[in-house]
């Protein structure tokens, strides 16, 4: 009994100034968490993305595709502040079911003492900015090695505004996608099934690799690719448990199945990798991972470990073979297979939300609908963000075809686009 007092006299004073946050409304733990998971999502891209993707091309492009991912990161941090932000999360008055308002454009009455929730508004803009930052990097995989770095600018610009912006503000911003009832956690619907079908028209617009698919283009560096792959399944924690917004059990259950989905997803590739070509492969089992990690982000928040068992297998095995049937049936080359492994793991991540997001199948529940009624709203919203994406991804793509040209010329594309773009090289021979 003494010493318990004598602790509690020696640690009152500690409390005094987080109590006074408190009343202000201001959650410590919570502000803390987000405040790192905002770090983590933006480790995946620089550097997780950049190593991933610049280990997959040829060694004569490594530059480009780092100088890419960089790029985009400050391009789309500029655009947020200057308004994307606030067409997504401002309120939009009669716009409201389709867009923001310009009420927070240069964010000119933010300050420390602004919450969203009971975090500080200026934590939740930068963590919604690591979102928007990383979707239109995730694209860059499917034109490496053969856009134009001033096309690939302009590209990631307006496609950020005119795709990302809107469908953002459907889901997050209290829009009408939201109004039906569409679950979407963390960014299957808005970033990965967004991403990957404009990944799959910008292979289609831009047309495939000198070469492809009779000359073969394996990475030039495996080992980047691992560490790469491995800082984004490590960055991945803040992407989904992050977006629960809170220190609590509910971002330790979207941690726990991220996990769980990952290394089901992975083991998953591999096991069918080595049945059918006869040895696993380093590139397999961290390719089954990442689709583990996307087909598992809508669902994150809503279901249970069970849940996320299914869902990581599921990746692995849709997920492997969209990949197949894209490269070797259809010929389509989406360089880094963005589409079949982020666009198709995100469509079947966020029709099997409304599966196991049901307490019958360990999940959080359902607010009251059945199953078949989830699934058909989380099958809606999928197919207006592939429609939605794919036509205007397209008219962007053609327009800038038309007025300063997507594609470097053969010569360039041959020399390798560090040399021919930014007259450097990732590599001197010694």
């Amino acid at each position: 009994m003494t010493i318990t007092k004598r602790v509690f006299v020696l640690t009152a004073p500690l409390f005094i100034w987080p109590a006074a946050a408190c009343a202000e409304g201001i959650n410590q733990a919570n502000t803390a968490w987000v405040l790192t998971s905002t770090a983590l999502v933006l480790f995946m891209t620089i550097p997780g993305l950049s190593l991933f993707y610049g280990g997959l091309v040829r060694s004569k492009n490594v530059l480009s595709v780092l100088m890419q991912c960089f790029a985009i990161t400050c391009l789309v941090s500029l655009l947020w502040l200057a308004g994307v932000y606030s067409l997504v999360f401002a309120d939009g008055g009669d716009w409201q079911p389709w867009l923001g308002g310009a009420g927070k454009l240069f964010l000119p009455d933010m300050g420390i003492a602004n919450l969203i929730g009971d975090i500080p508004e200026t934590v939740y803009f930068m963590f919604q900015m690591t979102f928007a930052i990383i979707t239109p990097a995730l694209i860059v995989g499917a034109f490496a090695e053969r856009m134009k770095f001033s096309a690939m600018l302009w590209f990631s610009a307006l496609w950020l505004i005119v795709v990302y912006m809107p469908i953002c503000h459907w889901m997050w911003g209290n829009g009408w996608l939201a109004a039906l009832g569409a679950k979407d956690f963390a960014g299957g619907i808005v970033i990965h099934v967004n991403a990957g079908v404009a990944s799959l028209v910008s292979a289609l617009v831009i047309g495939n690799r000198k070469g492809f698919p009779t000359v073969a283009m394996p990475p030039h560096n495996m080992t980047m690719v691992v560490t790469g792959a491995g800082m984004l399944w490590f960055g991945w924690f803040g992407f989904n448990g992050g977006s629960a917004l809170k220190a609590d059990g509910s971002a330790g259950m979207a941690i726990a199945v991220t996990h769980i989905a990952a290394a089901a997803g992975s083991l998953t590739w591999m096991t069918i990798e080595w049945r059918r070509f006869g040895k696993p492969s380093v590139l397999g089992i961290v390719t089954g991972m990442v689709a583990g990690l996307g087909t598992i982000t809508p669902a994150s928040g809503f279901v249970g470990p069970i849940g996320g068992l299914v869902i990581g297998i599921v990746a692995g095995i849709v997920c492997f073979y969209a990949t197949q049937y894209v490269k070797r049936g259809l010929k389509i080359d989406d360089s880094l297979d963005v589409f079949p492994v982020h666009g198709v793991g995100g469509c079947v991540g966020s029709i099997l939300t409304g599966v196991f997001a049901a307490e019958s199948f360990g999940g959080l529940g359902l607010n009251g609908v059945s199953i078949a009624e989830q699934v058909g709203v989380q099958a809606l919203a999928v197919l207006v963000t592939i429609v939605w994406s794919a036509a205007f991804s397209y008219l962007v793509l053609k327009l800038l075809d038309k007025t300063i040209g997507l594609r470097v010329s053969e010569d360039e594309e041959v020399e390798g686009l560090d040399i021919a773009l930014h007259e450097e090289t990732g590599y001197h021979n010694l």
